[in-house]
């Protein structure tokens, strides 16, 4: 068995898929989170006493140390989609960036990486992107060597976007399209997986940035679409002007500062909306990193039968892959 690697945020549905990588490369891991109880099934991804899991917060430096302790590499996942709590995009993306890279340059730790978001950048308008940026610059001071991964929408059984949108399609009599023409290029989780994985355990990625986009580039209506299809379901797509967007924003905005529940829309998503998210074919990419793009239309029909009428028994609707 292979060194330790070390991985922050690996509970969550990415970093699921990586600890299950580095296991099977034969890795072990060990699984830093901030709520351990809740991490229990992590154990059954690997070998019996490959994987463990243990406390920590990227807000507070002396439990990175502990969860860096013995570490070879390390694989920092944490981040938010929204601002709740003390679970700030700066304290997390940049700030939490910052003492991972610095603790692990500190620990000895020989590779790092770090993953961020396509559309990071330090003068973003968006404070999502704008944090991913700092982060990411944070994180090459600290740690020249580290690898960064800048996935664009991650799309899997768990994920939370396509699931979403299928939940919305099942419930709601129209679909709101906000942002309908920007473009996206989803790319599969067990692929960013396989990438980081690599990465681990790859000289040539010291260094190095890549953006990860999945082999089609499509804009937000023609996602929806094709939701609708996999689904069965017949929803007019209603188009949402910019300002009525940003004030279903604010009203997201407000739920996500007073309950634990994932807001609809948030004025910074809103204005994430306004950009693209494709990769940037200046950077290497899924196949620069030895891995071949996974489909979408390979992988969405697989997990969004369930919001068919009839779920599981529901016959395959016309037009659907």
């Amino acid at each position: 068995m292979q060194g330790l690697v070390t991985v922050f945020g690996g509970s969550g549905f990415v970093g699921g898929q990586v600890v299950r990588a580095l296991a099977k490369a034969g890795y072990r891991v060990r699984v830093a989170v901030r709520q351990p109880n809740l991490a229990y099934r992590m154990r059954m991804l690997g070998d019996v006493g490959q994987i463990e899991v243990v406390q920590a917060n990227v807000r507070v430096p002396a439990s990175i140390a502990r969860a860096l302790d013995g570490a070879e590499a390390c694989v920092n996942l944490v981040g938010v989609l929204w601002e709740s709590g003390r679970q700030k995009f700066q304290s997390i993306h940049a700030m939490g960036a910052r003492n991972v890279a610095e603790a692990a340059a500190k620990a000895g730790v020989t590779r790092l990486v770090h993953v961020s978001a396509i559309g990071a950048d330090i003068n973003a308008t968006a404070k999502y992107a704008r944090s991913k940026g700092e982060g990411e610059a944070a994180v090459r001071a600290a740690f020249p060597g580290a690898t960064i991964v800048r996935p664009s929408i991650v799309f899997g059984p768990e994920d939370d976007f396509f699931n979403r949108f299928a939940q919305m399609a099942a419930l709601a009599p129209v679909m709101p399209l906000v942002g309908g023409e920007t473009k996206f290029q989803p790319v599969f989780v067990g692929d960013v997986a396989a990438v980081i994985a690599k990465a681990v355990a790859t000289p040539a990625s010291v260094g190095v940035t890549y953006e990860l986009g999945g082999p089609t580039v499509y804009t937000m209506r023609e996602i929806l679409e094709l939701i609708l299809t996999e689904t069965g379901r017949n929803r007019p797509l209603l188009p949402v002007p910019w300002p009525l967007a940003g004030l279903i924003g604010s009203l997201g905005d407000l739920q996500a500062s007073v309950l634990p529940l994932a807001p609809p829309l948030t004025t910074d998503q809103v204005e994430m909306l306004k950009s693209d998210n494709v990769a940037d074919h200046g950077l290497p990419g899924l196949a620069e990193a030895g891995v071949a793009a996974t489909a979408v239309e390979a992988v969405v029909p697989t997990y969004l039968y369930r919001y068919r009428k009839g779920g599981q028994y529901a016959e395959t609707p016309a037009g659907a892959f």
